[in-house]
């Protein structure tokens, strides 16, 4: 990291004692949102720091590497997704920490990536929660923005998603079902496909 980078990363953490809210801090902790440092900042403000910032991959690396909760959130909303590289995608899932950080990238960035169903099909069949949440988010916001999967992804997008509906993650129930959810939004024919599967577990279709 350059001198230049190090400065700007500085600068950004000391901004943030000018967001701060220990309630909000002490509500997230206390919903199991832990992290190393965080200052409670909203959402709203994070995104004006990003408009002021701009796209910037390598700012977006080095905040990343922060382990405070402000800094991973601004990494996600200032990395250019035209930049971010499939093995650099695969690191941060690997080191995201919670379902915050989660959202938050699926929200701001991977939505946006060039790759970004490639990636969400291959982290619903992970072994791990996280990447499982993640990529129902992720197809979450594709489904929004009409992305229609071709037959082979929407047998293995319904076979995990009833996978996930049946678990004891209560998140990645509530996961699963927003995409199956937005999945039906694509028209007639899908939004039959998810009321033919939802029935296969005796569930309700919302």
């Amino acid at each position: 990291m350059n001198e230049d980078i190090q400065e700007r990363v500085k600068e950004i953490k000391r901004s943030f004692r000018l967001m701060m809210d220990g309630a909000t801090s002490t509500s997230m902790r206390d919903k199991g949102l832990d992290y190393k440092l965080n200052w409670g900042a909203s959402l709203l403000q994070l995104r004006t720091k990003a408009e002021e910032l701009g796209k910037d991959y390598h700012l977006a690396i080095a905040l990343w590497k922060e382990d405070i909760r402000e800094c991973k959130i601004l990494a996600t909303m200032i990395m250019p997704a035209e930049e971010m590289l499939p093995e650099i995608t695969d690191i941060w899932m690997q080191q995201t920490p919670n379902i915050e950080i989660a959202e938050q990238a699926a929200f701001n960035l991977y939505q946006y990536l060039d790759y970004a169903s490639d990636k969400a099909f291959l982290w619903l069949s992970s072994s791990e929660e996280l990447p499982q949440i993640c990529g129902y988010h992720i197809l979450s916001r594709l489904f929004i923005r009409k992305y229609e999967p071709n037959e082979r992804d929407i047998n293995e997008f319904i076979d995990q998603a009833l996978a996930a509906l049946q678990s004891s993650n209560p998140m990645l129930q509530k996961a699963a079902m927003q995409s199956m959810i937005h999945f039906a939004g694509l028209g007639l024919v899908y939004e039959r496909l998810a009321q033919s599967a939802i029935r296969r577990i005796y569930m309700d279709f919302i």
